[in-house]
């Protein structure tokens, strides 16, 4: 279905693009030779040519921009290319073939400038271009949703260390105890005394005797 839509919109676009051409050089090119004649300009009667160049512009930009079927610029640079190469073969009769004297919204339609100044080939093979994009040719993949992995990350214990929510347990902590609360007493094995801050295992224990005393 895309490649048709693209033939269509190829087959729309090309007469429309030769149309606009046709009404902004002409337009564009006796508003400029005018003033070069009189040495005197008015920029606003510019403007009628420059938007009928820029409707030529986007609809050329759409056609070969868009990611659609190559098919549709492929058929609308053909058919821009088509007159100008017939005038390798028969040009009087090509040029012939194309109307002169047509007007439209009450200015003169010249239709033969584009062809005679070579705008129509040109911009055909740019269009052409397109069906040389071997990935235009292939149909645009559609984005897969990602796959949801079966850890929940909304439960709060997931990056919370799984913490008890208890109001009753107090965290962990890696703070010092409060200077009031004493520490606490290790008991030392075999009768040893117990020296502040040091270790139980720092002296050998007493000798051991059969009556249970230590020496």
């Amino acid at each position: 279905m895309r490649h048709l839509w693209s033939l269509l919109a190829g087959i729309v676009a090309a007469p429309l693009v030769w149309i606009l051409l046709a009404l902004g050089q002409d337009g564009s090119t006796s508003t400029i030779t005018t003033w070069a004649d009189t040495s005197a300009f008015n920029t606003a009667r510019l403007i009628e040519p420059a938007v009928y160049l820029a409707a030529a512009g986007i609809a050329l930009g759409l056609l070969a921009t868009l990611r659609w079927s190559p098919l549709g610029p492929l058929l609308a640079g053909l058919l821009l290319m088509a007159p100008y190469v017939g005038m390798f073969i028969a040009p009087l009769r090509v040029r012939s073939a194309v109307p002169g004297g047509w007007r439209l919204f009450g200015d003169p339609l010249p239709l033969r400038l584009p062809l005679d100044n070579g705008t129509l080939f040109f911009l055909g093979l740019l269009l052409a271009m397109a069906a040389f994009s071997l990935q235009r040719w292939r149909r645009w993949p559609v984005a897969a949703a990602p796959a949801r992995s079966g850890v929940d990350d909304t439960d709060p214990d997931l990056f919370g260390g799984g913490l008890s929510t208890d109001p009753d347990t107090r965290p962990p902590t890696l703070a010092y105890p409060p200077a009031g609360v004493p520490a606490p007493r290790s008991e030392q094995p075999f009768g040893g005394t117990p020296t502040a801050g040091g270790s139980p295992w720092s002296s050998p224990p007493a000798p051991y005797r059969p009556d249970g005393k230590a020496e």
